[in-house]
């Protein structure tokens, strides 16, 4: 521990600068600076390896640079510096400068893009990260890595009109906070178009192996001519003797700054400073009423809840980090929680990401393949069409104001659908039988919670004293969602009604944790647990876990699996039935076994049963409460469609002390193999090696063995049987082998904390979803996680697969991929919870439609009424689409009509139409009129209009029931044709 040392040493020493050995040292070191009365300038722990692509870095890039800026400005300030981030040569003061946008100003917009590009701004179609910018006509969107939020600047020709702040998972605007000036940070460093350019042919001629030599992958490391040291003429001390990690950095790093730069003064010990644990503030004070009190806190809040007697008499100083000590003078106390860092939150825009040659799904045409928007002349009138390639080269112009009648194709990896023919009516048919059979899966579903809500449940108490203590002794702190599936959980175990909840969230965001806290109730009530899991490798991780947290509470725990003697088996069965166990955990071995008070039925993945074991899951689950775990979460709309008769709680948080995942797109090299297996393996870990091909999977597994001959390898693939795949996996749990050499199959409910490496070989063949679901089984723990996407030809990738192999490695968390991922994750999720993964009818109209299907069944037999959606043929002679030179880029064209063709009320096409022009500038002409047609298709359904057409100025209506209505625009001009049909539909619903 440093405290006492450092605060001993700065309270009689003028230093300059103190090197650390990490972020919570450097926060410690900096709330002593606090205390002290000395400013201090921290700089983030920058681990970065020299020569790494800076991509995977980002974050902490602009975290660094944004630090140094601050030091910059202020260079009397003590510095305070882990020793990794001082091992390279960091950029001057005058690279980091920054310029002012202010309202009124006149910008030159090329000359404004050109200075953006040689800062190192990414251009993009639409802003969702630090460093990126886009430019639309007159708006402006920009990302400054320094601030917060994104700026949006509108343009009025030349002049600044506006500026105000905008969200990013929105893309909204807020109209209330108009800024009068702002000031843009450098994304890389603050240089001219000709030092870039330079800065670009350096990084270029470099011989690293990264995916793209450019200043943004490469630019830290080839500033030498430029780097400061900055501890030179500096009287500076090293907080701990850190030679051993400083020789080990220095082994593995290129370009380092001397190493006689790290022979500083070492901080002595000392005994004038103590350390202490204030359990007992007042006991302290009481003890030492002469010595001043000093309460260390990062807000007021912590201060007004302090439990502190005598708060009047302290000193409060705000800062952050843990300091609690003894001085010869004072009682400093820290209010603060350990440090630790911010987990980010997923985003909510989901950016169509349909790109030509994708699958899709049409509601009555079935499956096609989505070629891209096309418009076409109709009626003497542009509009915009999708156009959907179906068997013999056959083609469908769908109306973009009907988008939402087709959905991306989702099924089981790997799966290619057979495309549909046009007018044969066989998807028709095939609907029909789907249809059938979801009418019965779901009649099952509804019948059961039926039943299930005329029984009285069992009243387990939630009130016990304990259920605090198991809490408190997590160490850790839960997430806001975990505590609020407790407090779901419990609210549904005291009821006296029996439970029936789905617990969803992915592997590692603590789902055992919130269900032990049930097992806990429902055991201190008087009653036992039955725990069932599909496999043995699940069994022995749950059972390790759980009878860790919950046998020092009396909980007495047993587990049932294949791996139980017969003998084991025989007293494990015969405890149960007098009552002797509180708790069993096992697989389908412990079906049919026999309690004495069974109070509580925790499945875990039930889609993985089999047909006989779900029989008797469902038997043994029939009277007591019911709690069902998943690692895939399930879509909105089925959740709100299952609410009615099943509790649905989620865990969308990952937990506080999560890592995350170093990505690096690279093209295939034995060395970077080699380097990647062996990072890993030097920190006693495992690595996953993705290859997708089962017939070149024993060829790639010698190639291993020629880079690494002593490598430890399992295969595994989907020709495997299951038995044989867990026994395998169990070993690799256990350790036997180094690495798992797999298909994509890559058990998705299992935690192996120990496995944070992923190399997936032939990255370009995967989808971006799928990429980022595998890059999720890694960095699950409180180790970081190193994902290395390999791809065999890199110049033979077309710029899109480029651009979206480098946004995975820029961003680890954020991006329309991670959505995208999520979206598929939880389409899946929605077929794997009716345990229909095995359906043959999901592979032929993909999870998307068939949940959609589901969900209509469920509303129709819970009498809600299955949610008709009558289409509207709208045929007017207007030019109606969403212009390309309002919106440009495809893809958030696509999805602004995806966004209309949804709309079910008119007030949502005015918010759809008043964001369209924060974003992109008032709507042209046709950007208008596309949105009167969509508003014209909204009130038609709703009057039950099936088709609106005109023949010059004359307007027809046809109505669901056969009947017709005319009616006379003043001209057939097609602002007139507008107005007379609105304002009929208008008339009709008063």
């Amino acid at each position: 521990m440093i405290e006492p040392a450092l605060y001993d040493y700065l309270s009689r020493h003028a230093v300059n600068g103190v090197v650390v050995e990490n972020d919570k040292e450097a926060q410690n070191a900096k709330a002593i600076a606090a205390v002290l009365g000395i400013e201090a300038a921290v700089l983030p722990d920058f681990r970065a390896v020299w020569g790494e692509d800076l991509r995977s870095w980002k974050e902490e890039l602009y975290a660094l640079l944004k630090a140094l800026k601050a030091y910059d400005e202020n260079p009397k300030a003590l510095l305070i510096a882990p020793f990794r981030t001082l091992m390279y040569p960091l950029p001057a003061g005058e690279l980091l400068q920054t310029f002012r946008i202010e309202f009124g100003d006149e910008i030159d917009l090329n000359a404004f893009k050109a200075k953006l590009h040689a800062w190192g701004y990414t251009f993009v179609d639409v802003v969702e990260a630090p460093g990126e910018v886009s430019v639309r006509g007159d708006i402006v969107d920009i990302y400054s890595p320094f601030e917060t939020t994104p700026w949006r600047i509108s343009l009025f020709d030349t002049e600044v009109e506006s500026i105000r702040p905008f969200a990013v998972e929105s893309q909204k605007s807020d109209k209330s906070q108009e800024l009068e000036a702002v000031s843009v940070a450098p994304a890389l460093f603050s240089l001219t178009p000709e030092a870039y350019e330079a800065l670009a042919r350096r990084c270029e001629a470099s011989g690293s192996d990264v995916f793209v030599k450019d200043p943004a992958a490469l630019g830290l490391w080839h500033l030498e001519s430029l780097g400061r040291d900055l501890l030179a003429g500096k009287k500076a001390v090293l907080a701990k003797a850190m030679e051993d990690e400083i020789d080990f950095a220095y082994e593995h790093a290129k370009n380092t700054l001397p190493k006689a730069r790290f022979d500083l003064p070492v901080i002595p010990k000392t005994t004038r400073v103590k350390a202490i644990e204030p359990l007992n503030v007042d006991l302290l004070t009481d003890n030492y009423p002469e010595r001043e009190l000093v309460l260390v806190a990062q807000n007021d809040a912590l201060v007004r809840r302090a439990p502190v007697k005598e708060l009047a008499r302290a000193r409060i100083v705000k800062s952050e980090g843990q300091v609690n000590l003894l001085t010869p003078d004072a009682i400093i106390v820290s209010l603060n929680k350990p440090f630790k860092k911010r987990v980010k939150k997923r985003p909510t825009i989901l950016l169509d990401d349909l790109k030509p040659g994708d699958y899709v799904v049409h509601e009555s045409y079935g499956v096609g393949i989505f070629k891209g928007i096309e418009p076409q002349r109709v009626l003497g009138a542009t509009r915009d069409f999708v156009k959907i390639a179906y068997q013999n080269d056959e083609f469908l112009l769908l109306p973009v104001e009907n988008l939402d009648m087709i959905d991306r194709y989702i099924a089981d990896s790997g799966t290619l659908p057979v495309l549909d023919r046009l007018g044969k009516g066989g998807f028709g048919r095939l609907k029909a039988k789907v249809k059938e059979k979801l009418f019965a899966i779901a009649s099952e579903i509804v019948n059961m919670s039926a039943k299930r809500m005329l029984i009285k449940g069992a009243v387990i108490r939630t009130d016990f004293a304990e259920l605090a203590a198991f809490r408190e002794a997590a160490g850790f702190e839960y997430t806001p969602d975990q505590v609020t599936a407790v407090e779901e959980i419990f609210a549904d175990l005291s009821s006296g009604r029996v439970m029936d909840r789905l617990l969803s969230g992915d592997v590692g965001f603590g789902k055992t944790e919130v269900a032990m806290n049930a097992v806990l109730a429902t055991v201190k009530s008087g009653y036992q647990c039955a725990f069932v899991v599909p496999t043995t490798l699940l069994s022995a991780q749950h059972f390790k876990s759980v009878r860790e947290r919950l046998e020092p509470f009396g909980v007495r725990v047993a587990k049932l699996d294949r791996f139980t003697t017969a003998k084991q088996k025989r007293e494990i069965l015969a405890r149960l039935e007098k009552g002797e166990l509180d708790l069993v955990i096992g697989t389908h071995a412990l079906l049919g076994a026999k309690f004495a008070n069974l109070g509580l039925v925790i499945i875990d993945e039930e889609h993985k049963f089999g047909v006989k074991q779900k029989e008797a899951l469902k038997k043994m689950s029939e009277n007591v409460h019911l709690l069902t775990m998943s690692a895939t979460p399930i879509p909105r709309s089925l959740n709100m469609a299952l609410s009615k008769i099943k509790g649905y709680s989620e865990l969308r948080t990952p937990p506080m002390e999560r890592k995350g995942v170093r990505t690096f797109v690279k093209s295939f090299d034995e060395t970077v193999v080699k380097e990647a297996v062996l990072r890993e393996l030097r920190r006693g870990g495992q690595v996953f090696y993705v290859y997708n091909s089962i017939a070149g999977i024993e060829s790639k597994k010698e190639e291993l063995l020629e880079i690494l001959p002593n490598l430890r390898i399992a295969t595994l693939h989907s020709k495997i049987t299951a038995a044989q795949t867990e026994k395998e996996m169990l070993k690799f749990e256990n350790g036997e082998y180094d690495l798992l050499l797999s298909t994509s199959i890559v058990e998705s409910g299992i935690h192996l904390p120990k496995v944070n490496t992923m190399i997936v070989d032939g990255a370009d063949r995967f989808g971006m979803a799928d990429l980022h679901q595998l890059r999720g089984r890694v960095g699950r723990g409180k180790v970081e996680g190193y994902c290395y996407f390999l791809v065999e030809n890199k110049e033979a990738l077309s710029d899109q697969a480029k651009r979206r192999l480098i946004a995975l490695e820029s961003n680890s968390f954020l991006g329309s991929g991670a959505v995208l991922a999520y979206h598929d994750l939880e389409i899946r999720g929605g077929g794997n919870l009716i345990g229909e993964s095995q359906s043959g009818h999901i592979k032929q109209i993909g999870y998307a439609l068939y949940l959609k299907m589901l969900e209509d069944a469920i509303r129709a037999l819970t009498q809600e009424g299955a949610s008709e959606k009558r289409s509207v043929e709208v045929k007017l002679a207007i030019t109606a689409y969403i212009s390309d030179e309002l919106v440009p880029h495809d893809r958030v064209r696509l999805e602004l009509y995806r966004r209309l063709s949804a709309c079910v009320e008119p007030h949502e096409v005015v918010e759809i139409e008043a964001e369209i022009e924060d974003r992109f500038g008032k709507p042209d002409l046709p950007t208008r009129q596309f949105l009167d047609l969509v508003t014209i298709k909204v009130l038609a359904a709703r009057r039950g209009v099936t088709r609106v057409m005109n023949y010059n100025e004359n307007i027809t209506f046809e109505y669901n029931d056969g009947q017709k209505r005319y009616l006379k625009a003043r001209s057939r001009d097609e602002d007139d044709l507008i107005s007379a049909t609105l304002t009929a539909l208008r008339k009709e619903g008063k």
